[in-house]
């Protein structure tokens, strides 16, 4: 009888492999015209809001300040990657930089984001950004608990869940780092904290000058930088729900979990509008900048096709769609990691 040799487990490296290494160069022109661009729309809008005249006018602005500051988030993500530009030393004052306006501690987030999200993507108890929760987790929560999860894994949670198990949990109150990260995380909570004491006393100023009272100098602060944060908080909430919870996407155990199930099968690649990408930087071509963090966001359209090509029964690529996405929050409320699948609350009734 023939003995069958066992095909060896597909390696991240072979992965890697496939795409062109044209698609690692780093060019310092090109990411510093994205950078300028950005920042000059960010400019040019928040002009918009100081000197508009009407409400009609203040919200389709406001809407793109929410989109200007999630551009400049992606590009700050690009060089806290150490891959927007050529120069190391050039992408940490930028990401430090235009991550200012999202309200994001620098240090803290390479750590949660670089380190654990990409270490960890889809493992049990390791990645914590939209990890799901078990049927005995869920059964376990108090009933504020469970309204709470509701709210965070329905349509409308991007903005709750982020604003709260990421920014605020992950970073603002984050106080135990492991050590060598401590000084770098402390450094950059005070930079940021001052910058926007800066921000908001100028803000203030502005607003006082123009209306004489106080209200007006609230008015301005809030229009010109929490209303923009939290539209970008619920767009940066929702961009990280459709990279990484579908059904279609596995999550896995500890055990059972691989560098290749986390990074080649746990994200997606989804075709957006052009226009789409002037704000979000081909981000939602997710699974290169999983496989390779040495991509930078410029060369992430090539670097998909290539590993489309290359593994298209492993890739989930499609066109991006709304209703997906509420289909999603339908489905995907609870998880069984033993048999990977998404379970509704309805699980937790039995």
């Amino acid at each position: 009888m023939p003995q069958t040799q066992e095909v060896p487990a597909l390696t991240l490296k072979e992965v890697i492999d496939v795409v062109p290494a044209s698609c690692r160069q780093r060019s310092t022109a090109r990411g510093l015209r994205l950078v300028g661009r950005d920042l000059l729309m960010y400019a040019l809008v928040l002009t918009g809001l100081v000197l508009s005249p009407a409400w009609w006018l203040t919200l389709p602005l406001l809407m793109l300040a929410g989109l200007t500051v999630a551009a400049l988030f992606v590009l700050g993500h690009d060089a806290a990657h150490g891959v927007l530009t050529n120069d190391n030393r050039l992408n940490s004052v930028i990401g430090h930089l235009l991550l200012i306006p999202s309200f994001h501690i620098y240090e803290a987030w390479v750590l949660g984001h670089n380190r654990i999200h990409h270490g960890h993507t889809v493992r049990q108890g390791m990645d914590f950004v939209w990890h799901p929760v078990t049927v005995e987790q869920y059964q376990a929560m108090g009933s504020l608990g469970r309204l709470r999860h509701r709210v965070e894994w329905s349509a409308l949670g991007p903005l709750p869940y982020y604003l709260r198990e990421v920014w605020w949990n992950k970073m603002i109150r984050y106080r135990e780092p492991p050590a060598k990260w401590v000084a770098g995380i402390r450094r950059d909570r005070i930079m940021l904290y001052l910058a926007l004491l800066a921000a908001a006393t100028g803000a203030g100023f502005l607003g006082g000058l123009g209306s004489g009272d106080a209200l007006g100098a609230a008015w301005m602060i809030t229009k010109l930088l929490v209303i923009p944060f939290l539209l970008f908080t619920f767009l940066i909430g929702w961009t990280v729900y459709v990279h990484h919870i579908s059904p279609d996407i596995r999550w896995y155990t500890r055990r059972g979990w691989t560098k290749v199930k986390g990074q080649l099968d746990g994200t997606t690649i989804l075709r957006i509008p052009r226009v789409m990408d002037v704000f979000f930087h081909w981000i939602f071509l997710h699974t290169p900048h999983h496989v390779d963090m040495r991509i930078p966001c410029y060369h992430l359209s090539e670097a998909a096709g290539a590993i489309r090509d290359a593994f298209p029964d492993r890739t989930i690529d499609h066109k991006l769609r709304i209703r997906e996405f509420v289909k999603g929050t339908r489905t995907c409320k609870l998880y069984d990691f033993e048999e990977g699948t998404w379970l509704s609350y309805r699980a937790a009734r039995s």
